[in-house]
């Protein structure tokens, strides 16, 4: 394992784009880490209609960045408190959706620091039942990447006023705000330190206590592809928020494998136009699976008829055929 030093860049986008570029361009055999912090931003995930997960008066009010990755999941809100770390790999056939293989290393770290943290749910880390990490993953051509967040010292009031949770996310578990089911590890610590002193210890622990972590030196040339990356990709506004779909159908669910919006134009009982937003975790593209189901009749069976034929695991993770259909009416 190589480390991927950053030099604690804030720039999210920046952030993003050399994850992107590690995972494409540097050795498909080798597997690299990397941490990351940032100036206040959102992220949205992949699938997520961003307009409506933002606060946007309290986002334009305090310079808050907003971007979107490349993984699935929810919304998230991050400043300078909170250390992320990327493990970029070879997918090995059976990486993604495991986070056990790639949040352990962090979790005998945290423990060394007498943190005790565990991996609940769908992909969270908690401490004595609150969160502290949230996780998700990409893979393409042969290769996957699985970051998750470190909340450290993260102004966690902040995090309610950025976001517009989901309801009935917060409904069905009991919940009454995002406040009260997070905290930051640096409460938990058995001796207190800053953030970098963490991030040294993480890597310290990570790496098995090596003498010399090694790291992989990025050039002029890879910064250079770096800044192209986050300029298509991070920083395009068609990308980060897209334009938000028309639609005179609109059907949402959540299940235990994330939550599922359904935006539909129906014209002579036909569909036209098929956006879907949510916080699942699939390998492949949405925009793929909708457009497979332009010209369908809006009807349960020839709908169904055409989902059978499409692997929905792929597109949509641990949400079932029989889920996705149930959202369409």
């Amino acid at each position: 394992m190589i480390y991927l030093n950053n030099r604690d860049l804030l720039d999210q986008t920046l952030n993003f784009a050399l994850e992107e570029y590690a995972l494409n361009y540097l050795d498909i055999n080798e597997t690299y880490l990397m941490f990351y912090r940032m100036a206040p931003t959102v992220i949205v995930g992949r699938n997520q209609n961003t307009a409506e997960e933002l606060n946007m008066d309290y986002i334009m009010n305090h310079d808050v960045t907003v971007t979107r990755r490349l993984s699935g999941g929810g919304a998230v809100y991050n400043d300078p408190g909170n250390l992320s770390f990327s493990f970029i790999a070879k997918d090995d056939g059976d990486s993604f959706n495991n986070y056990r293989k790639f949040t352990e290393p962090v979790i005998r770290a945290l423990h060394h620091m007498g943190v005790d943290a565990k991996l609940e749910g769908r992909n969270d880390l908690t401490v004595e039942g609150k969160k502290i990490s949230g996780n998700a993953q990409f893979v393409t051509q042969g290769r996957i990447f699985s970051h998750g967040t470190l909340l450290f010292d993260v102004n966690l009031d902040n995090v309610s006023k950025a976001l517009n949770p989901d309801p009935a996310k917060y409904e069905s578990k009991g919940i009454k705000s995002v406040r009260s089911r997070v905290t930051n590890i640096r409460e938990h610590l058995t001796e207190d330190m800053d953030i970098q002193q963490f991030k040294s210890q993480l890597l310290h622990y990570i790496f098995e206590g090596e003498e010399h972590v090694p790291e992989y030196r990025l050039t002029d040339e890879d910064w250079i592809n770096i800044i192209n990356i986050a300029k298509k990709r991070y920083r395009n506004w068609d990308w980060v928020y897209g334009k938000s779909p028309e639609f005179n159908v609109h059907k949402a669910r959540r299940f235990p494998g994330g939550r599922l919006d359904l935006r539909l134009n129906v014209k002579k009982g036909a569909i036209e136009q098929l956006s879907i937003f949510g916080d699942f975790f699939g390998v492949g593209d949405v925009q793929e699976f909708e457009k497979q189901l332009i010209g369908t009749k809006y009807d349960p069976s020839a709908i169904a008829e055409k989902v059978s034929s499409m692997d929905c695991h792929y597109y949509f993770g641990k949400i079932s055929e029989e889920e996705l259909l149930s959202t369409f009416f």
